[in-house]
């Protein structure tokens, strides 16, 4: 592995690359959150035959921090993409992203319309606050009820308390990571969340959402991202497996794998069968 910084505006991102004398379509990985940081687990694995980059994006773990939390904004991490595409001179490349990152590159495809991108790999994603917000209701529907009880209450009242939090755990041993205990470099990931990242652009938990992505909705627009693109998602993910099925259909190029036994983090949960899927995606590029 070989890391170093980007200059952004007067910040340094911190970036890292696995093969960079591979010879094939380079990945640039771009991770969740927002504020969360790069985990390198299975995805550096495909660098056996392609460079894989990875970054943190500002104000997560390795990278410079804003000097006002109001700074983080989706407009942002637009041109940040751009800035580290630019820099580490990607003028062809595959973006892989999960989760947030997802909503990321799609923006950026959609904003900047870039003609070195040759496809997306997007695991998770985020496309649309609405439907997630939907999905998510759906999944606390079948909840206990103390814990409804708990995050309706939270919800109406603005304290996430100590019986939110609980509840909030509950939710992500069932819909984050089915793996138990939790790899350490999910609970190291964690612990090294940005909130003022995290809370600004989204809210105290993956399922509420009280942040600037609130209103956030590509769904429209989907049918404009002409590349190819892979999205994956477990088949107890955040990410609900019909709306992915509706994205999907809105893409023009758009594959679907719904990965069994696994959640939000379903390429580590079931790493070899996503290599697979995405190894298959992958092959003529």
């Amino acid at each position: 592995m070989e890391s170093g910084y980007v200059q952004f505006q007067n910040k340094k991102l911190w970036y890292c690359v696995f093969g960079k004398e591979k010879t094939k379509t380079p990945l640039l990985v771009v991770h969740g959150g927002p504020g969360f940081c790069t985990m390198t687990d299975v995805v550096s694995d495909f660098s056996s035959d392609r460079p894989v980059y990875f970054y943190d994006q500002l104000g997560s773990y390795r990278s410079d921090k804003a000097d006002n939390k109001s700074e983080y904004s989706l407009a942002y991490f637009i041109n940040e993409l751009e800035a580290v595409i630019t820099a580490l001179k990607l003028t062809n490349c595959i973006l892989m992203g999960f989760s947030w990152g997802c909503a990321l590159i799609a923006a950026y495809m959609l904003e900047k319309h870039p003609r070195g991108v040759k496809g997306l790999i997007l695991s998770g994603p985020l496309l649309s606050s609405p439907r997630w917000d939907a999905d998510q209701r759906e999944n606390i529907a079948l909840m206990p009820p103390d814990s409804r009880s708990a995050i309706e209450k939270g919800e109406k009242t603005g304290v996430y308390d100590d019986a939110y939090q609980v509840a909030m755990m509950e939710y992500y041993k069932h819909h984050l990571c089915l793996m138990d205990p939790w790899p350490p470099s999910l609970t190291e990931g964690l612990s090294r969340l940005n909130n003022d990242v995290y809370n600004t652009m989204w809210g105290p938990s993956e399922f509420t959402i009280t942040g600037k992505l609130k209103e956030f909705d590509l769904f429209p627009r989907l049918p404009q991202i002409i590349v190819p693109v892979l999205l994956t998602c477990g088949d107890r993910d955040e990410a609900g497996v019909k709306t992915m099925k509706d994205f999907q259909m809105r893409l023009g190029r758009g594959q679907l794998a719904v990965i069994p036994r696994a959640a939000h983090l379903h390429h580590i949960e079931q790493p070899d069968i996503y290599k697979a899927v995405v190894n298959s995606f992958l092959s003529n590029k």
